[in-house]
């Protein structure tokens, strides 16, 4: 077990406490550096999406997780990203000018969402970042000349440097990991730093950061226009990756989707957002299992056991219904979401350090240990 023991300011805000953080990341880039040459074409794609939402996520966790500010419009700031591409796709802009101008976009635009909800909390900023999502989902949809409405817009294949970047290659691939790298990095920095402090500050207690001289206005925006780029630079990519873009691509239930990253992966952490960003990618993977395969599992078990083959099949047709009911995927969120807040409210980074303390103190681990940081967070989610 490694105790660590802090002298000076410096320590307090050093980016990687102590050289095993350096060696337990070093191993996980050497993996992430070969995985495209060494695993499936479906699977480089699927860790292409964890980078794109876990990025999502991350900028999510600046404005809800760090600054306490609740939103169900990230959904739009991913479209602005995204459609800001297309639209400047046409005119030949270079892809590192058009990437930027989608983060700065969407940036200037959460300002522009931040101002109004400044006098909103709780319930009340959620409904005001629902309606702005509404919002965009509609002028995307009507603002023909633009967007092409209904009818969606073509992305076409990414070119850096004269060079074709194809979404399902791995330069796109390694693309992605690195504007992920380099925004956790950034957001590591941006919470060490002042403006990261006060985000905290205001999450904790808006009356105490007012009493400390923090102006809550001011970086209730910074952290709503910070969140939004992020997203936006997300959405450049995430056009990109689908190389098609649509008004209904961009609902309410992406949003959600979103909200589900942070909340299942950790609220409080930047390895949260990755985490999440793995179980919301898994979660179709294990939909498309459960209505191809399972029912064929079952009815072979039902058959083992006896069962003739108008009864296996009969079990095996209710089964296939159940696994492709409408709504079923929004049912297995529910259910989950509820199973976090009511047993592991930090999440499963909260989870993952709970398992890594219980054997740092083997055997003196005991499971009072989180007990009052676990009844802390139930006092915060009940303010």
């Amino acid at each position: 077990m490694r105790f660590l023991f802090k002298t000076d300011y410096e320590d307090d805000i050093r980016l990687f406490p102590h050289s095993g953080y350096i060696v337990s990341y070093g191993i996980l880039l050497a993996f992430l550096a070969v995985a495209p040459f060494v695993l499936s074409s479906y699977l480089v794609s699927q860790l292409v999406f964890v980078c794109i939402y876990a990025t999502v996520g991350v900028g999510l966790m600046i404005l809800t997780g760090f600054t306490g500010q609740a939103s169900l419009g990230h959904a739009a700031f991913l479209a602005i990203g995204a459609y800001t591409a297309a639209y400047l796709q046409q005119y030949n802009v270079p892809f590192p000018v058009y990437f930027l101008a989608g983060g700065l976009l969407t940036g200037v635009v959460g300002a522009l969402v931040g101002f109004p909800a400044l006098r909103l909390t709780g319930i009340y900023l959620v409904i005001a970042t629902i309606s702005f999502a509404f919002i965009v989902e509609e002028v995307l949809a009507r603002w023909e000349s633009v967007t092409h409405g209904n009818e969606g817009m073509r992305v076409k294949t990414l070119s850096l440097f004269g060079q074709a970047v194809p979404q399902n290659g791995p330069a796109f691939y390694f693309l992605c990991l690195g504007v992920l790298i380099l925004t956790i990095i950034g957001t590591l920095n941006l919470l060490r730093s002042p403006t990261g402090r006060a985000f905290v500050a205001i999450r904790d207690s808006e009356t105490a950061a007012r009493s400390m001289g923090v102006n809550v206005s001011l970086y209730k925006v910074k952290s709503f226009a910070i969140s939004a780029a992020i997203t936006g630079l997300a959405g450049v990519l995430f056009a990109h990756k689908l190389s098609f873009i649509s008004p209904e691509m961009f609902t309410l239930q992406l949003s959600i989707e979103f909200i589900i990253v942070i909340l299942i992966g950790g609220t409080f952490s930047l390895h949260g957002a990755v985490l999440g960003a793995i179980f919301l990618v898994m979660i179709d993977p294990f939909l498309t299992y459960l209505k191809d395969d399972l029912p064929v599992i079952i009815a072979g078990i039902a058959a083992t056991f006896g069962a003739d083959s108008i009864t296996a099949g009969k079990i095996h047709g209710n089964v296939a219904a159940i696994a492709s009911a409408n709504g079923l995927k929004g049912a297995i969120y529910g259910v989950i979401i509820v199973l976090f807040v009511l047993f592991e409210p930090l999440g499963l980074y909260g989870r993952w350090l709970k398992i890594k303390l219980f054997f740092q103190l083997f055997p003196l681990y005991k499971r009072a240990t989180f007990k009052r940081q676990k009844i802390y967070v139930k006092s915060e989610r009940n303010r």
